[in-house]
């Protein structure tokens, strides 16, 4: 079998859930800036609003939610005039390998799956077909772009190697070596970013306290009160990152300010080594406002012009389907679909 050559191709997405937090510009679409702007690969980053569906959703909050999304990517930092950004439900072609990719994928494959267990749980029964299938779309997602590369948090580092899995057995049951193994790119010190009330729990949109999370939205004064009143411990912070090991508020708040700051968690000790929160915590707060106030700002801009957002959202869609059509035309002709 010839050896393929592949296009180093970035791919990576996030749900259209709504509430749009800190964690998601840490953990993803700073990063996804960051490879932009590094420009050594090609790089498509998509608003997977048919996974948002595997729950259901309120028509007019997905709309909303998928817009502003968008515009959380766009004040950040995505170009796209240099990345493609679109929704993955305006590109057909993510469904139609998605359908291949089920009867390539084994049910074991996808009933092994830890986000399956943990939405579905003991009501599995009740749960949708397209919760317990989505991996294998997640799958077609990058392999229809021929994605080399993608971010993730290390909650999603499953299923790049479900995907790999899949590509290895589709390769292998045809003879051929169309699909490439993509490669996880973790890595950051905030690629996990935990709850301002709780560090042993991670930072989400659906905890009952908003003062858990910094929202993408919230503005200068809000952004920095959350931080002010972040819970921490009476200890100082202390000389090495190590001695943060069993006070995970502490070293929740020393890997924000790394990321925010871009640099390391062992800069930020030799920097605020000795202090307390008393001093660190305005320090981080003082950090937030400068770097998310902006974006903010920004976001709420794009907002005010939804057709703007759909106009750059059509445009994207049509250049990611450039790619992923001869992509699928090729998959069709492999497995022996008549076109």
């Amino acid at each position: 079998m010839a050896e393929t050559r592949f296009t180093p191709r970035v791919l990576s997405g996030i749900q259209p859930s709504g509430g749009l937090t800190l964690g998601n510009y840490l953990g993803a679409i700073k990063r996804f800036v960051q490879t932009q702007n590094a420009a050594t690969h090609e790089t498509l980053f998509c608003i997977v609003d048919l996974h948002a569906m595997t729950v259901w959703q309120d028509p007019a909050a997905l709309t909303r939610n998928t817009r502003e999304l968008a515009a959380g990517y766009l004040a950040s930092g995505i170009d796209p005039e240099k990345s493609i950004l679109f929704n993955q439900s305006q590109v057909p072609e993510h469904t139609q390998l998605g359908w291949i990719f089920n009867t390539v994928a084994r049910m074991g494959w996808m009933g092994r799956m830890t986000q399956w267990k943990d939405k579905a749980g003991k009501n599995a029964e009740a749960a949708s077909l397209g919760l317990f299938a989505y991996p294998a779309l997640m799958a077609a997602d990058m392999m229809i772009y021929h994605a080399t590369h993608v971010p993730v948090g290390e909650d999603q580092k499953q299923h790049v190697e479900l995907t790999r899995d899949i590509a290895t057995k589709f390769n292998h049951d045809y003879d051929t070596a169309f699909f490439p193994l993509i490669e996880p790119v973790i890595e950051g010190p905030a690629t996990r970013v935990m709850s301002l009330r709780d560090g042993s729990k991670k930072m989400s949109k659906s905890d009952p306290s908003d003062a858990s999370r910094i929202n993408m939205t919230d503005d200068a004064d809000t952004i920095s009160k959350k931080i002010r009143k972040a819970r921490t411990d009476a200890e100082p912070l202390p000389e090495i990152y190590e001695g943060l090991k069993d006070r995970p508020e502490a070293r929740n708040l020393v890997n924000i300010y790394a990321g925010l700051a871009d640099c390391s968690v062992t800069d930020v000790m030799a920097r605020h080594a000795g202090e307390g929160f008393g001093e660190f915590k305005p320090a981080l707060a003082d950090l937030a406002v400068e770097k998310l106030a902006p974006i903010s700002a920004e976001m709420a801009r794009l907002m005010e012009d939804p057709a703007e957002i759909d106009r750059i959202l059509s445009r994207g869609a049509e250049r990611a389907r450039e790619i992923a059509a001869p992509i699928l035309a090729e998959t069709y002709r492999i497995v022996g679909l008549v076109r």
